[in-house]
């Protein structure tokens, strides 16, 4: 286990160095190391989601600051243990202990020792001493905080602990390569304990390797967060028409686009690597085609990739906060900053008005984000169509069992049904 620890604190301390999680798993694990791999990810993950009161935690036990990030990162996975897995206690902080001197030098093994055996003597007193400390009670930046209370007044707290929550694997039926029904009787027969959810989706009970998962191979389902499901059926394309998905990596909506309606696509991103990605997600699932292109470019500088043509339907799924995934991603609530919310709306905002004219007369436009922040999202559409007469908003019909306030999904609880990350849908048709 104290390998593990060690390899989670290089990971977690690395985020905070500004890198990106699974960039840090992939620099300090591998990406092929099986089991290994997995038990580190689920530290530093549930390590990273509850910082705030992990750190907190720290604070209050610690005579001063530890200067080692590494030694503080594993102090803080150790406590994670502690309160979030049945693990034994006596076990992680021996393990903890041994993983410090291999972490940082022999003499922090004292330390170690000393902090992880006092909270589990004193854990209710340092608990109460820490909870009156927003950032501990709910582990979220402080601005982060303040922004989700003054755009969700009424839901802000449920917005807040649906964040810290463990996302579901949520699986999104190929129609053209299998059924829902077909696809759960495979699941049963290997023991895999599932349920259909929304309109192709399938909740896998207890989360694991997709690649173990029958079917994934033959490109019979794809990851899909059950609030991304929505996005090609709201889109509405149909047989024929010319479409356009311009933030399009790694290709979850578009693949599903493909699948729901033979129309050409240009699956279009600004980062050529990712788009590899998108390659291999068509291939997989059996989408390539003559009709359906790849292309490197700037949704916001049509001029190097467009053709003239316009398109009948554009979905923009545009860079943001992510502030809606953070359960998924939460290396990103501490990597973000209250600035960064204005610079991804001026970012939003280009392009919105560099894909517009590409939309065909009577075409359809749907904006995308992955984000809970009324900046990144309402207020985008409200100003975009102050400023475009020829911009109808159309109102949206979620399905039974969305949680939702107009067009913005609120990521759910747990034990929803419809359990769904954070999402942001506006409909706009060119008059």
């Amino acid at each position: 286990m104290h390998q593990s620890q060690r390899e989670a604190a290089l990971v977690v301390s690395a985020v905070f160095d500004g890198a990106a999680l699974p960039a840090a798993l992939d620099a300090n694990v591998g990406r092929d190391a099986g089991p290994a791999r997995a038990f580190v990810q689920e530290l530093a993950y549930g390590t990273l989601r509850h910082h705030g009161m992990l750190d907190a935690i720290v604070r209050a036990l610690a005579e001063r600051p530890i200067p080692d990030r590494r030694l503080a990162s594993l102090v803080e996975i150790a406590l994670y243990q502690l309160e979030h897995t049945r693990q034994p206690p006596f076990a992680v902080v021996d393990q903890a202990v041994a993983a410090a001197a291999a972490l940082a030098r022999p003499q922090a093994k004292s330390l170690v020792n000393a902090l992880l055996r006092r909270f589990l003597r004193e854990r209710a007193d340092v608990l109460a001493r820490v909870a009156g400390d927003p950032v501990a009670r709910w582990s979220h930046p402080r601005w982060w905080i303040a922004r989700v209370r003054a755009d969700w007044p009424d839901q802000w707290a449920s917005v807040l602990e649906a964040g810290n929550a463990r996302p579901p694997l949520a699986l999104r039926v190929n129609r053209r390569r299998a059924t829902r029904d077909g696809l759960l009787a495979r699941l049963a027969a290997d023991g895999i304990e599932a349920r259909a959810e929304g309109g192709a989706g399938i909740v896998v009970a207890a989360p694991r390797p997709v690649a173990t998962v029958p079917g994934f191979t033959e490109g019979a389902f794809s990851v899909q967060d059950l609030g991304a499901q929505l996005a090609a059926p709201l889109l509405d394309a149909r047989d024929g028409m010319r479409v356009l998905d311009a933030c399009a990596a790694p290709g979850g909506k578009a693949s599903h686009v493909l699948e729901l309606a033979d129309v050409a696509l240009t699956a279009l991103d600004s980062d050529a690597a990712r788009l590899a990605r998108v390659r291999d997600n068509l291939a997989r699932l059996c989408l390539e085609g003559p009709r359906v292109s790849v292309v490197a470019g700037d949704a916001a500088r049509p001029d190097g990739w467009w053709d003239g043509r316009p398109f009948d339907r554009v979905l923009a799924d545009v860079p943001c906060t992510a502030s809606g995934v953070v359960r998924r991603h939460p290396d990103a609530k501490w990597l973000r900053r209250s600035t960064d919310v204005a610079a991804f709306a001026r970012t939003q905002r280009a392009i919105l008005d560099a894909l517009w004219p590409l939309v065909a007369r009577d075409g359809v436009l749907l904006y995308v984000t992955c984000s809970v922040f009324r900046e990144e999202n309402e207020a985008r559409i409200v100003e975009f169509t102050a400023r475009h007469a020829d911009a109808l908003r159309e109102p949206i019909t979620f399905p039974a069992g969305v949680r939702h306030s107009g067009g913005q999904l609120l990521p759910s609880a747990e034990t929803t049904g419809h359990n769904q990350d954070g999402f942001f849908y506006a409909r706009l048709r060119k008059a």
